[in-house]
């Protein structure tokens, strides 16, 4: 009953995700001759599209907090926490100045058009459950990053399906330190009423809290150590003000 009742909302993404495919060609054309600016502009573009249109199909009430904290340009690492498999578009709806693909588990490979479409906007599939894979997927990331393409991570590996934050993977900040770029630490929550609450997709109100970059370039090991807590500490802190702002709102 629940997929019957998902239908609707899945053929509408799905139409979008099939509208974007005008940049498959022109994508994979940017990227045999190694135009990559013109690529992330390409990426971009296409993302920036399916984001916001998501968002309002699903019925999504959007606030962001931080917004000026977005940088103008990547390559960035962005790390944040996971409630649902709805945090990509709502990433796509809310970064909109670069480029951004993902580090995401490899069963999404196997999703239909998102499968093929991950890897396409530079997403790296990784396998938690096998250290020298995960390693591979990290140092493929970290090849994107120094091409110039950002990526986003979620250190905790899988998605909570609710506002408890679950522990978070240490090996996630080597995505951002071993390139010496800005970490920008997001708190996201919401996202599990849409789908994951319920399995039915419903309209609901998501917060996002941007916090300002934290450059990673030239520190010491004992400096990297100190980030990760930081960094953890500040979703941590950010998605607990977001429960507690939406409490608020509610009463």
């Amino acid at each position: 009953m629940k997929i019957i009742r998902n239908i609707p909302a899945a053929m509408k993404v799905l139409g979008d995700v099939i509208h974007y495919n005008k940049y498959k060609k022109k994508i994979d054309n940017a990227k045999a001759s190694g135009d990559y600016e013109e690529e992330r502009r390409l990426i971009l573009e296409a993302t920036s599209g399916f984001g916001p249109k998501t968002m309002e199909q699903f019925g999504v009430d959007l606030h962001v907090h931080g917004e000026e904290n977005i940088p103008d340009e990547g390559p960035v690492v962005m790390m944040l926490n996971h409630q649902s498999y709805a945090d990509i578009p709502v990433m796509f709806a809310v970064f909109r100045k670069f480029q951004f693909g993902f580090i995401a588990k490899r069963y999404l490979a196997k999703a239909p058009v998102l499968g093929e479409w991950m890897p396409r906007i530079r997403s790296v599939f990784i396998e938690n459950d096998d250290p020298r894979e995960a390693l591979k997927a990290i140092n493929q990331g970290i090849e994107y990053i120094n091409d110039g393409f950002s990526l986003a991570i979620c250190p905790e590996g899988t998605r909570s399906k609710g506002p408890t934050v679950g522990p978070f993977m240490r090996g996630a900040i080597k995505l951002a330190t071993k390139p010496g770029v800005p970490i920008v630490p997001v708190a996201l929550h919401g996202t599990y009423h849409l789908i994951e609450e319920t399995g039915v997709v419903t309209p609901a109100r998501v917060d996002v809290k941007i916090f300002p970059p934290i450059e990673t370039a030239g520190i010491s090991r004992k400096e990297e150590k100190e980030i990760a807590d930081r960094v953890e500490a500040l979703i941590r802190e950010g998605v607990a003000e977001l429960v507690q702002l939406q409490e608020d709102n509610n009463g």
